[in-house]
Parts: C-alpha cells; sequence; structure tokens
C-alpha cells in the first residue's frame, strides 16, 4: 500500500470546484444536461444479421416519440407528459419521471442507415438496424514520380 502525501491546497481546489459545479454559471452543454427532466433505459444487442435498440418508454404514444438517423448517429427523443390532477382525484405521490427525453448512440460503420426500422408497442419502443457488408479496403500502389 503506497503513502500520499496529503496536500491540503488540493483538497480546497476539489472543494471550490464542486461549489463551481453546483452554484456557478451553466455552460449550455450542462444547462442542456440539467434541463433533461429523465432519461429512459435502453438494451442494445447485436445479432448476426442486426442490431437491436430497446427503449422502455412506459405510458407513451407513438406519436410523442420521434426517431432519427443523424450523421451516423441514432438519435431517440420525445416527451411524456404529466398527468394532470383533475376534480375529486388527488396525487399523494408523485416518484415516476416526466418531461422530455433524448437518447443518442453512435452507429457502427457496418449499419445500413437508408433501412433503419423502428416499432412501438405496449410501451417498448424496438429500433432496428440492419448490418451491411464491410467492404474490405484494396491497397493501391501509389507511383511516386
Amino acid at each position: 500500500m503506497a503513502l500520499m502525501r496529503w496536500d491540503p491546497f488540493r483538497e480546497l481546489e476539489d472543494m471550490s470546484s464542486r461549489l463551481n459545479r453546483i452554484f456557478g454559471p451553466r455552460t449550455e452543454a450542462q444547462t442542456t444536461l440539467a434541463t433533461a427532466d429523465w432519461a429512459p433505459t435502453v438494451d442494445i444487442v447485436e445479432q448476426p444479421e442486426e442490431f437491436l435498440v430497446k427503449a422502455e418508454l412506459p405510458e407513451m404514444k407513438k406519436e410523442d416519440v420521434k426517431v432519427t438517423v443523424e450523421g451516423g448517429t441514432l438519435v431517440i427523443r420525445g416527451e411524456r407528459k404529466l398527468e394532470k390532477e383533475e376534480k375529486g382525484r388527488k396525487f399523494h405521490r408523485i416518484e415516476r419521471s416526466y418531461g422530455s427525453f433524448m437518447r443518442s448512440f453512435t452507429l457502427p460503420d457496418n449499419v445500413d442507415a437508408a433501412h433503419v426500422r423502428a416499432e412501438y408497442k405496449d410501451g417498448l419502443l424496438s429500433v432496428r438496424l440492419p448490418k451491411v457488408e464491410r467492404k474490405e479496403a484494396k491497397a493501391t500502389e501509389v507511383k511516386v514520380s
């Protein structure tokens, strides 16, 4: 076991940076992350012919979910709306997450982005990303002049 020398200034610096993260000004990226209300859980499975992405989106409508492929990235975004209190009905506890979300995943080179399919059933979004055979890059001899 190695001994480390105690540095009180490093501890002050660590505490200062933690406080700045909590109370300090936020960059645009931090603000975007902070305003994301929730993120659905996702499973990604590779099969011989395709990749399968499954996202749990309980009590959401198909119209509230948008799936896109943008520049080699799969993006799933949407919004789960909070139920409104109605007359004669009170909420005593709300533990489930609501609001907008966005999940993005970088696609491997062997995904055929033109033939991606998505299906939504019983609160489960299944995105099928078919594979294409990668062509081996052939070595080309270049003549030096």
